[in-house]
């Protein structure tokens, strides 16, 4: 009997306690978790305020590019639209060639996209994942360039395209730019915490080449940098102007910045014109942020809470 009251007293289950309701516990959400938060007045005002300061450049080019030379040098200067904008915007569009340099700038900046980001992507990879001799000090090396001047590289630079056959081409521009240090270290930093060696050595067991590493792993994993990446690179080519100026002319095949230096010549340069130039080389950019904005503003934020 008493063999038998012990074994029963070992099958009931022991209690210490009432057990407490979730999120008073340890074992419970914490307070205010999953609670959505929201923005007050001062949030609104400030970020008004900032919307207006970016958006005020943009609008005073279209205002600018409305008017005439005249109005424009008047005291104060124009706050609203003129009549003058598709005047202004024809003369532009003539003058400067912007059909031709829209095309060209489309395929340099495109070009120096997609190269900087597909072998930004395969060195941050090998830097980020593969072992081999020398590494850190290849690394080292990469971003020491990040600190040198480019102002120092022209003269030699010039001299090779020159040497080359190239000048007043467009693979002046596109070569030299197809990779580039930051994008390197970006990728590589990047890849540090998104793509989980194991994964690559899953790959490796399984028989996968190198390149089939790269093509089914990395890029998926890589595909949120990549994609700002590409949108930063885009945008910097778009609106580089130091060497294509010295590298191209405006009777070959410019880049928009370099046909809109010839634009408002004169002994009093037309600023209305000039201002309409630069809308029209500024609006294929808004167009495109409009088109895959809400696409590059998703990777990043996949990437951020990655993990």
């Amino acid at each position: 009997m008493a063999t038998t009251s012990h074994s029963a007293a070992l099958a009931e289950p022991v209690t210490t306690g009432t057990p407490g309701p979730v999120g008073k516990s340890g074992g419970g959400k914490k307070k205010g978790a999953g609670r959505q938060l929201h923005a007050g007045r001062l949030t609104y005002a400030v970020l008004i305020v900032f919307t207006i300061g970016s958006l005020f450049p943009l609008v005073w080019t279209a205002i600018a590019a409305s008017r005439n030379n005249t109005r424009l040098a008047q005291t104060p200067p124009p706050f609203w639209f003129g009549g003058n904008l598709f005047k202004n915007l024809e003369i532009a569009w003539t003058d400067a060639n912007m059909g031709s340099a829209l095309l060209n700038t489309t395929i340099v900046a495109g070009s120096i996209a997609l190269g900087t980001v597909l072998f930004s992507t395969l060195a941050g990879f090998a830097f980020a994942k593969l072992r081999f001799r020398f590494k850190n000090l290849l690394l080292l090396l990469v971003i020491g360039t990040m600190m040198v001047p480019p102002q120092l590289s022209v003269v030699p630079l010039y001299m090779l395209v020159a040497e080359l056959e190239w000048t007043d081409q467009l693979q002046a521009v596109i070569l030299p730019t197809l990779v580039s240090a930051f994008g390197v270290f970006f990728m590589r930093q990047y890849l540090i915490g998104a793509l989980p060696s194991e994964l690559v050595e899953a790959a490796r067991v399984d028989g996968a080449s190198s390149l089939r590493v790269v093509w089914h792993v990395v890029f998926p994993a890589a595909r949120p940098a990549m994609a700002v990446l590409g949108m930063l690179t885009f945008v910097m080519a778009w609106n580089d102007f130091f060497w294509p100026i010295i590298a191209l002319t405006q009777n070959g095949s410019p880049t928009v910045q370099v046909a809109l230096t010839g634009l408002g010549r004169g002994f009093i340069p037309d600023q209305s014109v000039i201002m309409a130039g630069a809308l029209l080389g500024t609006l294929p950019l808004l167009i495109a942020f409009v088109l895959f904005g809400k696409h590059i503003v998703g990777g990043i934020m996949q990437g951020a809470v990655k993990g």
